[in-house]
């Protein structure tokens, strides 16, 4: 983790600004952390970089350890030779404000392979040659990656569980007749990610020129439809057709009276055990490979997680079930030393949780928005309370925005009745001695003040947005993810303003 008093900014890549609609890995993302030097931010956080599936989110990606393509810049490839300025010619129209995730996929990935067909023409030896090294680098993951996209694509989008049996329980003859079919499309799969993983590293490295560092984030859990658990069904329980018999979620919580049904497969953890969790271990290594530090979703679940019958349709009739505790971090300090994490302790937390987070010193998580409610542990989220090492969020990517927290009617939360929403309101006015002026900026002022090490704001906080701006409802399956920014508004004003409070509390 970062030491010392530091301030930051919660940002998915996909937010950011450029004409093809969704952020990229190019101009855009260095212009954005000129901004966070400007400003005097220290630290960007992501959201999971991985290759989205369902619905579009970050947190179900079709590999644990691949980059999403749609992040790829196609303004580099351009100055790389890899397309032309014909090939920008049709380019859409698309939105400037939000992802259509269906359109961007429709318009990039096809000049993406494009550009593989390129480069295979007309690379330079040393870019094969540092091609090649790459594909052996990561081969443990990038090989079954590679088949399993193109056997995606060539099984019309089907999740793996439904392709050819043979292909399903991986018999080697079936593989390797995969293999031979499909080595074209699976060396584009490789060559793209490639592309990504070159990219981050220059978006990184400019990062580090201007003392930011970056925190991602490695949900607990995988998505069924993956090559993680085609490639490694051993791991996870999965039923007699490879679906899940059991899957992840939470009970009733803050975000939904029936719980969260995330429908990820669970570990198998008394196996993964057994193996030292080596899985885990290559897991976390490849991320810091990308990151500095890492926000450890659903840290809880280390502990105890909601185990949920395949069949139920909510999360309400699940049970919580212990999970491998401190045997699990002991192996991986044992593998990778020291580990930069902040455990995201959000929701049903136990003494037996906070006594994991504090046996391994991982900093836990305080959300502003959750500090003035009814919940038993609203107190731990005043900034009063906080010990020093705390992370200290406005709000997060599950929250609605500061200002939408403030002038909606709740809706989105049910379990909130409009009295509690009320109470919270008339409680908060009080506490940060405010009428609700600019509460995005009270919001921030209030946590830059406060004795945390570090805080962040998500850039819609920032920017005054409202609920049209939130990134993600919990406990919804469409619409989500899709929020961006346009450079025209990060203004003056406001850069000052943020540079000028983040110095007064020596950030």
């Amino acid at each position: 983790m970062t030491t010392g008093r530091v301030a930051g900014i919660l940002l998915h890549p996909t937010s950011l600004p450029g004409p093809n609609g969704i952020g990229e890995l190019g101009d855009e993302a260095r212009e954005f952390l000129d901004f966070l030097h400007e400003t005097r931010q220290g630290l960007w956080q992501v959201l999971p970089l991985g290759p989205t599936g369902y619905g579009d989110s970050p947190y179900q990606c079709f590999s644990a350890f691949a980059g999403n393509p749609l992040l790829v810049s196609l303004e580099l490839l351009r100055k790389d030779g890899l397309l032309s300025a014909s090939d920008f010619e049709g380019r859409p129209a698309l939105p400037a404000h939000e992802v259509d995730f269906g359109a961007v996929k429709a318009f990039k990935q096809p000049l993406l392979v494009k550009a593989c067909a390129s480069f295979e023409k007309k690379a330079e030896p040393s870019r094969r040659e540092a091609f090649e090294a790459f594909c052996r680098e990561h081969a443990s993951w990038l090989d079954d990656f590679g088949l399993f996209m193109a056997l995606k694509d060539a099984n019309g989008g089907r999740s793996w569980h439904t392709w050819d049996r043979a292909v399903v329980n991986r018999e080697a003859e079936a593989l390797e007749r995969a293999r031979a079919e499909l080595a074209r499309e699976i060396r584009a799969v490789r060559l793209i990610q490639f592309l990504f993983f070159e990219q981050w590293a220059a978006v990184r490295a400019y990062a580090h020129e201007r003392a930011i560092s970056i925190m991602g984030d490695i949900p607990i859990f995988v998505a069924h439809d993956s090559s993680d658990v085609w490639a490694h069904p051993e791991l996870f329980t999965l039923a007699a057709d490879a679906s899940p018999s059991f899957i992840a979620g939470v009970p009733p919580d803050y975000f939904s009276a029936t719980g969260q049904r995330w429908g990820n497969p669970l570990y198998r953890w008394d196996v993964l055990a057994r193996t030292g969790y080596a899985w885990w271990v290559e897991r976390f290594r490849a991320l810091f490979r990308l990151v500095d530090s890492v926000r450890l979703d659903h840290f809880r679940g280390f502990e105890a997680y909601w185990e949920i019958p395949a069949s139920e349709a909510t999360a309400v009739k699940g049970r919580w079930v212990k999970g491998p505790g401190g045997a699990f971090f002991e192996a991986l300090q044992a593998a990778l030393g020291p580990l930069p994490i902040v455990a995201e302790n959000l929701g049903v937390i136990t003494p037996e949780v906070e006594a994991l987070r504090n046996r391994f010193g991982f900093p836990g998580m305080s959300i502003l928005q959750f500090a003035f409610g009814k919940d038993p542990q609203a107190p731990n989220f005043r900034p009063h309370n906080y010990p020093r090492e705390q992370v200290a969020y406005t709000g997060t990517h599950d929250n609605d925005t500061t200002v939408g927290w403030w002038t909606s009617s709740g809706a989105g939360d049910s379990t909130r009745t409009p009295e509690d929403i009320r109470e919270e309101r008339e409680f908060a006015k009080c506490y940060l001695a405010t009428d609700g002026e600019d509460i995005h900026w009270v919001f921030i002022r209030t946590l830059l003040a406060s004795v945390a090490n570090t805080v962040l704001f998500p850039l819609q906080d920032v920017l005054g947005l409202g609920s049209e701006a939130r990134m993600n409802l919990p406990a919804t399956s469409s619409g989500n993810w899709r929020w961006r920014f346009t450079q025209g508004m990060l203004t003056r004003e406001m850069r000052d303003r943020l540079r000028e409070l983040t110095a007064t509390y020596d950030r």
